[in-house]
């Protein structure tokens, strides 16, 4: 049998050799990190985009019955106001007579699950073709059911934004919001 290197005790004392193969390694390692990283974060949104991530509104000066459209990630986002009146309307809807089945509670709730009936937010493209339906400024069509007509197809949306006539085959998306004080929301 041939003798071994290794002595008796089992463990092998580390060399000099052994010392500079790992801290070359490690140094290319961290040098291979530098010079990548610039372009991995290049693949980072821009702070223009980011900034349109979010938007914040001031919902203070919106009437109960009045609406406003602000502008987020590039598409109208309706916030409404609603009456007592509409509220009752979009809960009173059986879930039988809608195409896209959505209890009126869980389409006012924000991300803190807190449900807040009188605040309607919702993106204002409609489902069927992109288009933007009317019914959120003063003298809009409101369809047969109060809440927003599409104009190019003849969608209708009910007070809670719901499909309930027409082409469109989902509801008025919700985005993620919340209710940072009373009166001001965070979208997005």
């Amino acid at each position: 049998m041939a003798s071994s290197s290794i002595p008796a005790g089992g463990h092998v004392d580390p060399t000099r050799r052994d010392f500079l193969m790992v801290a070359t390694g490690a140094m290319g390692a961290i040098g291979t990190i530098a010079v990548a990283w610039p372009f991995i974060n290049n693949l980072n949104p821009a702070a223009d985009t980011l900034a349109l991530s979010t938007v914040e509104v001031n919902v203070a000066p919106v009437q109960v019955g009045q609406a406003i459209t602000v502008k987020w990630r590039g598409k109208p986002l309706f916030i409404r106001h609603r009456t007592p009146e509409e509220i009752k309307a979009a809960e009173a809807v059986p879930m039988s007579e809608l195409r896209d089945p959505q209890t009126d509670n869980s389409r006012v709730t924000d991300t803190a699950k807190k449900v807040r009936p009188e605040w309607l937010i919702m993106i204002g493209v409609c489902t069927h073709l992109g288009c933007v339906p009317l019914g959120n400024n003063p003298g809009d069509p409101k369809g047969e059911f109060g809440g927003w007509f599409c104009p190019c197809h003849g969608s209708m949306y009910d007070t809670s934004g719901r499909i309930r006539k027409g082409p469109a085959p989902l509801n008025l998306a919700i985005p993620g919001y919340l209710f940072t004080s009373d009166t001001l929301v965070r979208v997005g």
